[in-house]
């Protein structure tokens, strides 16, 4: 179907001719060897703006935060996330199925874990219990910004337990732009707290694949050896590195036009019978189906109409990426208010 809108992810973005003109001119070497210059030339640049000694370019999110996990704990060691925190429920179990590692999940709502359920769940030093050794957050958590505050409080209670830390911020760059200001220097300020931070470059800005890893050289040395373990070293990686470079040359502040977008999506959905539509978060709009009103093939319905999302239980997400328009934004939502509207009527 012609001028579908595809806001199931992100990650559906294609790269734009600049960014494949920069592929095509990227000079490569054998990363596995660790002669790549364009990669080297990422890394370094990267680990500079972030603040962190190392860097490891890597295929992908779930690779990085697995990497991160098996770095930072061994067999029979454990992490704390939230339940619903991507690396614990939507990366495939890999840190316990390779690397014996054992997940503490606690509830959250809003990427937030209570700081006194953080507590108690840390073990004490006694063979009956899993060594407590890492705190994951997320940042955004499903759009939402983890405010500063709450994020140097948890930081600073994983540090008086001698937990080390680790920040999934596969959409990072969306809260720094979302905080205002420079949102490069915005990011330095929300990875500083952590000891290990990996970025996605697949998702909002654009890339076609890649992931970065950041953290202390002994750390990203280990990395470098379980990426390896995993099948994740690539040879001339300079063409993926040279995209995501491009990416965060011209792809980070342009962010803001996503949010925008979602924002609109949102306030011209607000109000439609059948949906319980909730505010934009970042770049994501969730709205929840109202039993008996909203049909429950409404997935396919949009679907018929040029619209893809996702979800449906229990709620539906949009998401706004650099391959929609504002003018796409406000026609996806005018189709879901008539698509609702006319299965309501």
């Amino acid at each position: 179907m012609d001028n579908v809108i595809d806001l199931r992810s992100d990650t559906v973005t294609r790269p734009t001719d600049a960014m494949r003109t920069a592929m095509a001119q990227a000079e490569v070497g054998d990363d596995v060897l660790g002669d790549d210059p364009a990669v080297n030339a990422f890394q370094e640049r990267l680990a500079q703006l972030l603040g962190f000694p190392a860097a490891l370019f890597v295929s992908s999110g779930t690779q990085s935060n697995l990497c991160a996990l098996l770095s930072h704990c061994g067999r029979g060691e454990e992490y704390i996330a939230g339940a619903e925190a991507h690396l614990y429920s939507h990366e495939g179990g890999g840190a316990a199925a390779l690397g014996g590692i054992q997940p503490q999940p606690l509830p959250h709502q809003d990427g937030t874990l209570d700081l006194a359920d953080i507590e108690a769940a840390i073990k004490p030093d006694d063979p009956h219990f899993a060594r407590s050794r890492l705190l994951c957050l997320e940042n955004t958590f499903s759009g939402t910004v983890i405010a500063p505050e709450y994020v140097q409080a948890a930081t600073a209670l994983a540090r008086k337990h001698h937990l080390a830390t680790h920040l999934d911020g596969a959409r990072m760059f969306n809260a720094a732009v979302a905080g205002g200001g420079d949102p490069y220097e915005g990011a330095r300020k929300i990875v500083e707290p952590f000891d290990s931070v990996s970025v996605c470059f697949s998702k909002g800005l654009g890339a076609p694949v890649g992931s970065v890893l950041l953290g202390s050289t002994e750390f990203i040395g280990q990395a470098r050896r379980w990426r390896k373990a995993l099948g994740g070293g690539m040879r001339q990686a300079g063409v993926l590195a040279a995209a995501a470079s491009h990416a965060l040359d011209h792809h980070v502040e342009r962010l803001a036009d996503d949010h925008a977008n979602a924002a609109l999506f949102a306030e011209i959905l607000d109000g439609v019978p059948g949906l319980e539509v909730g505010p934009a978060r970042t770049n994501m709009v969730f709205a929840r189906p109202v039993p008996g009103v909203t049909p429950p093939d409404l997935l396919e319905r949009l679907a018929a109409q040029g619209v893809l999302c996702t979800g449906g239980r229990p709620q539906f997400r949009f998401v706004f990426h650099l391959d929609v328009s504002r003018a796409d934004a406000e026609r996806a939502a005018h189709l879901v208010r008539e698509t609702v509207a006319a299965s309501a009527a």
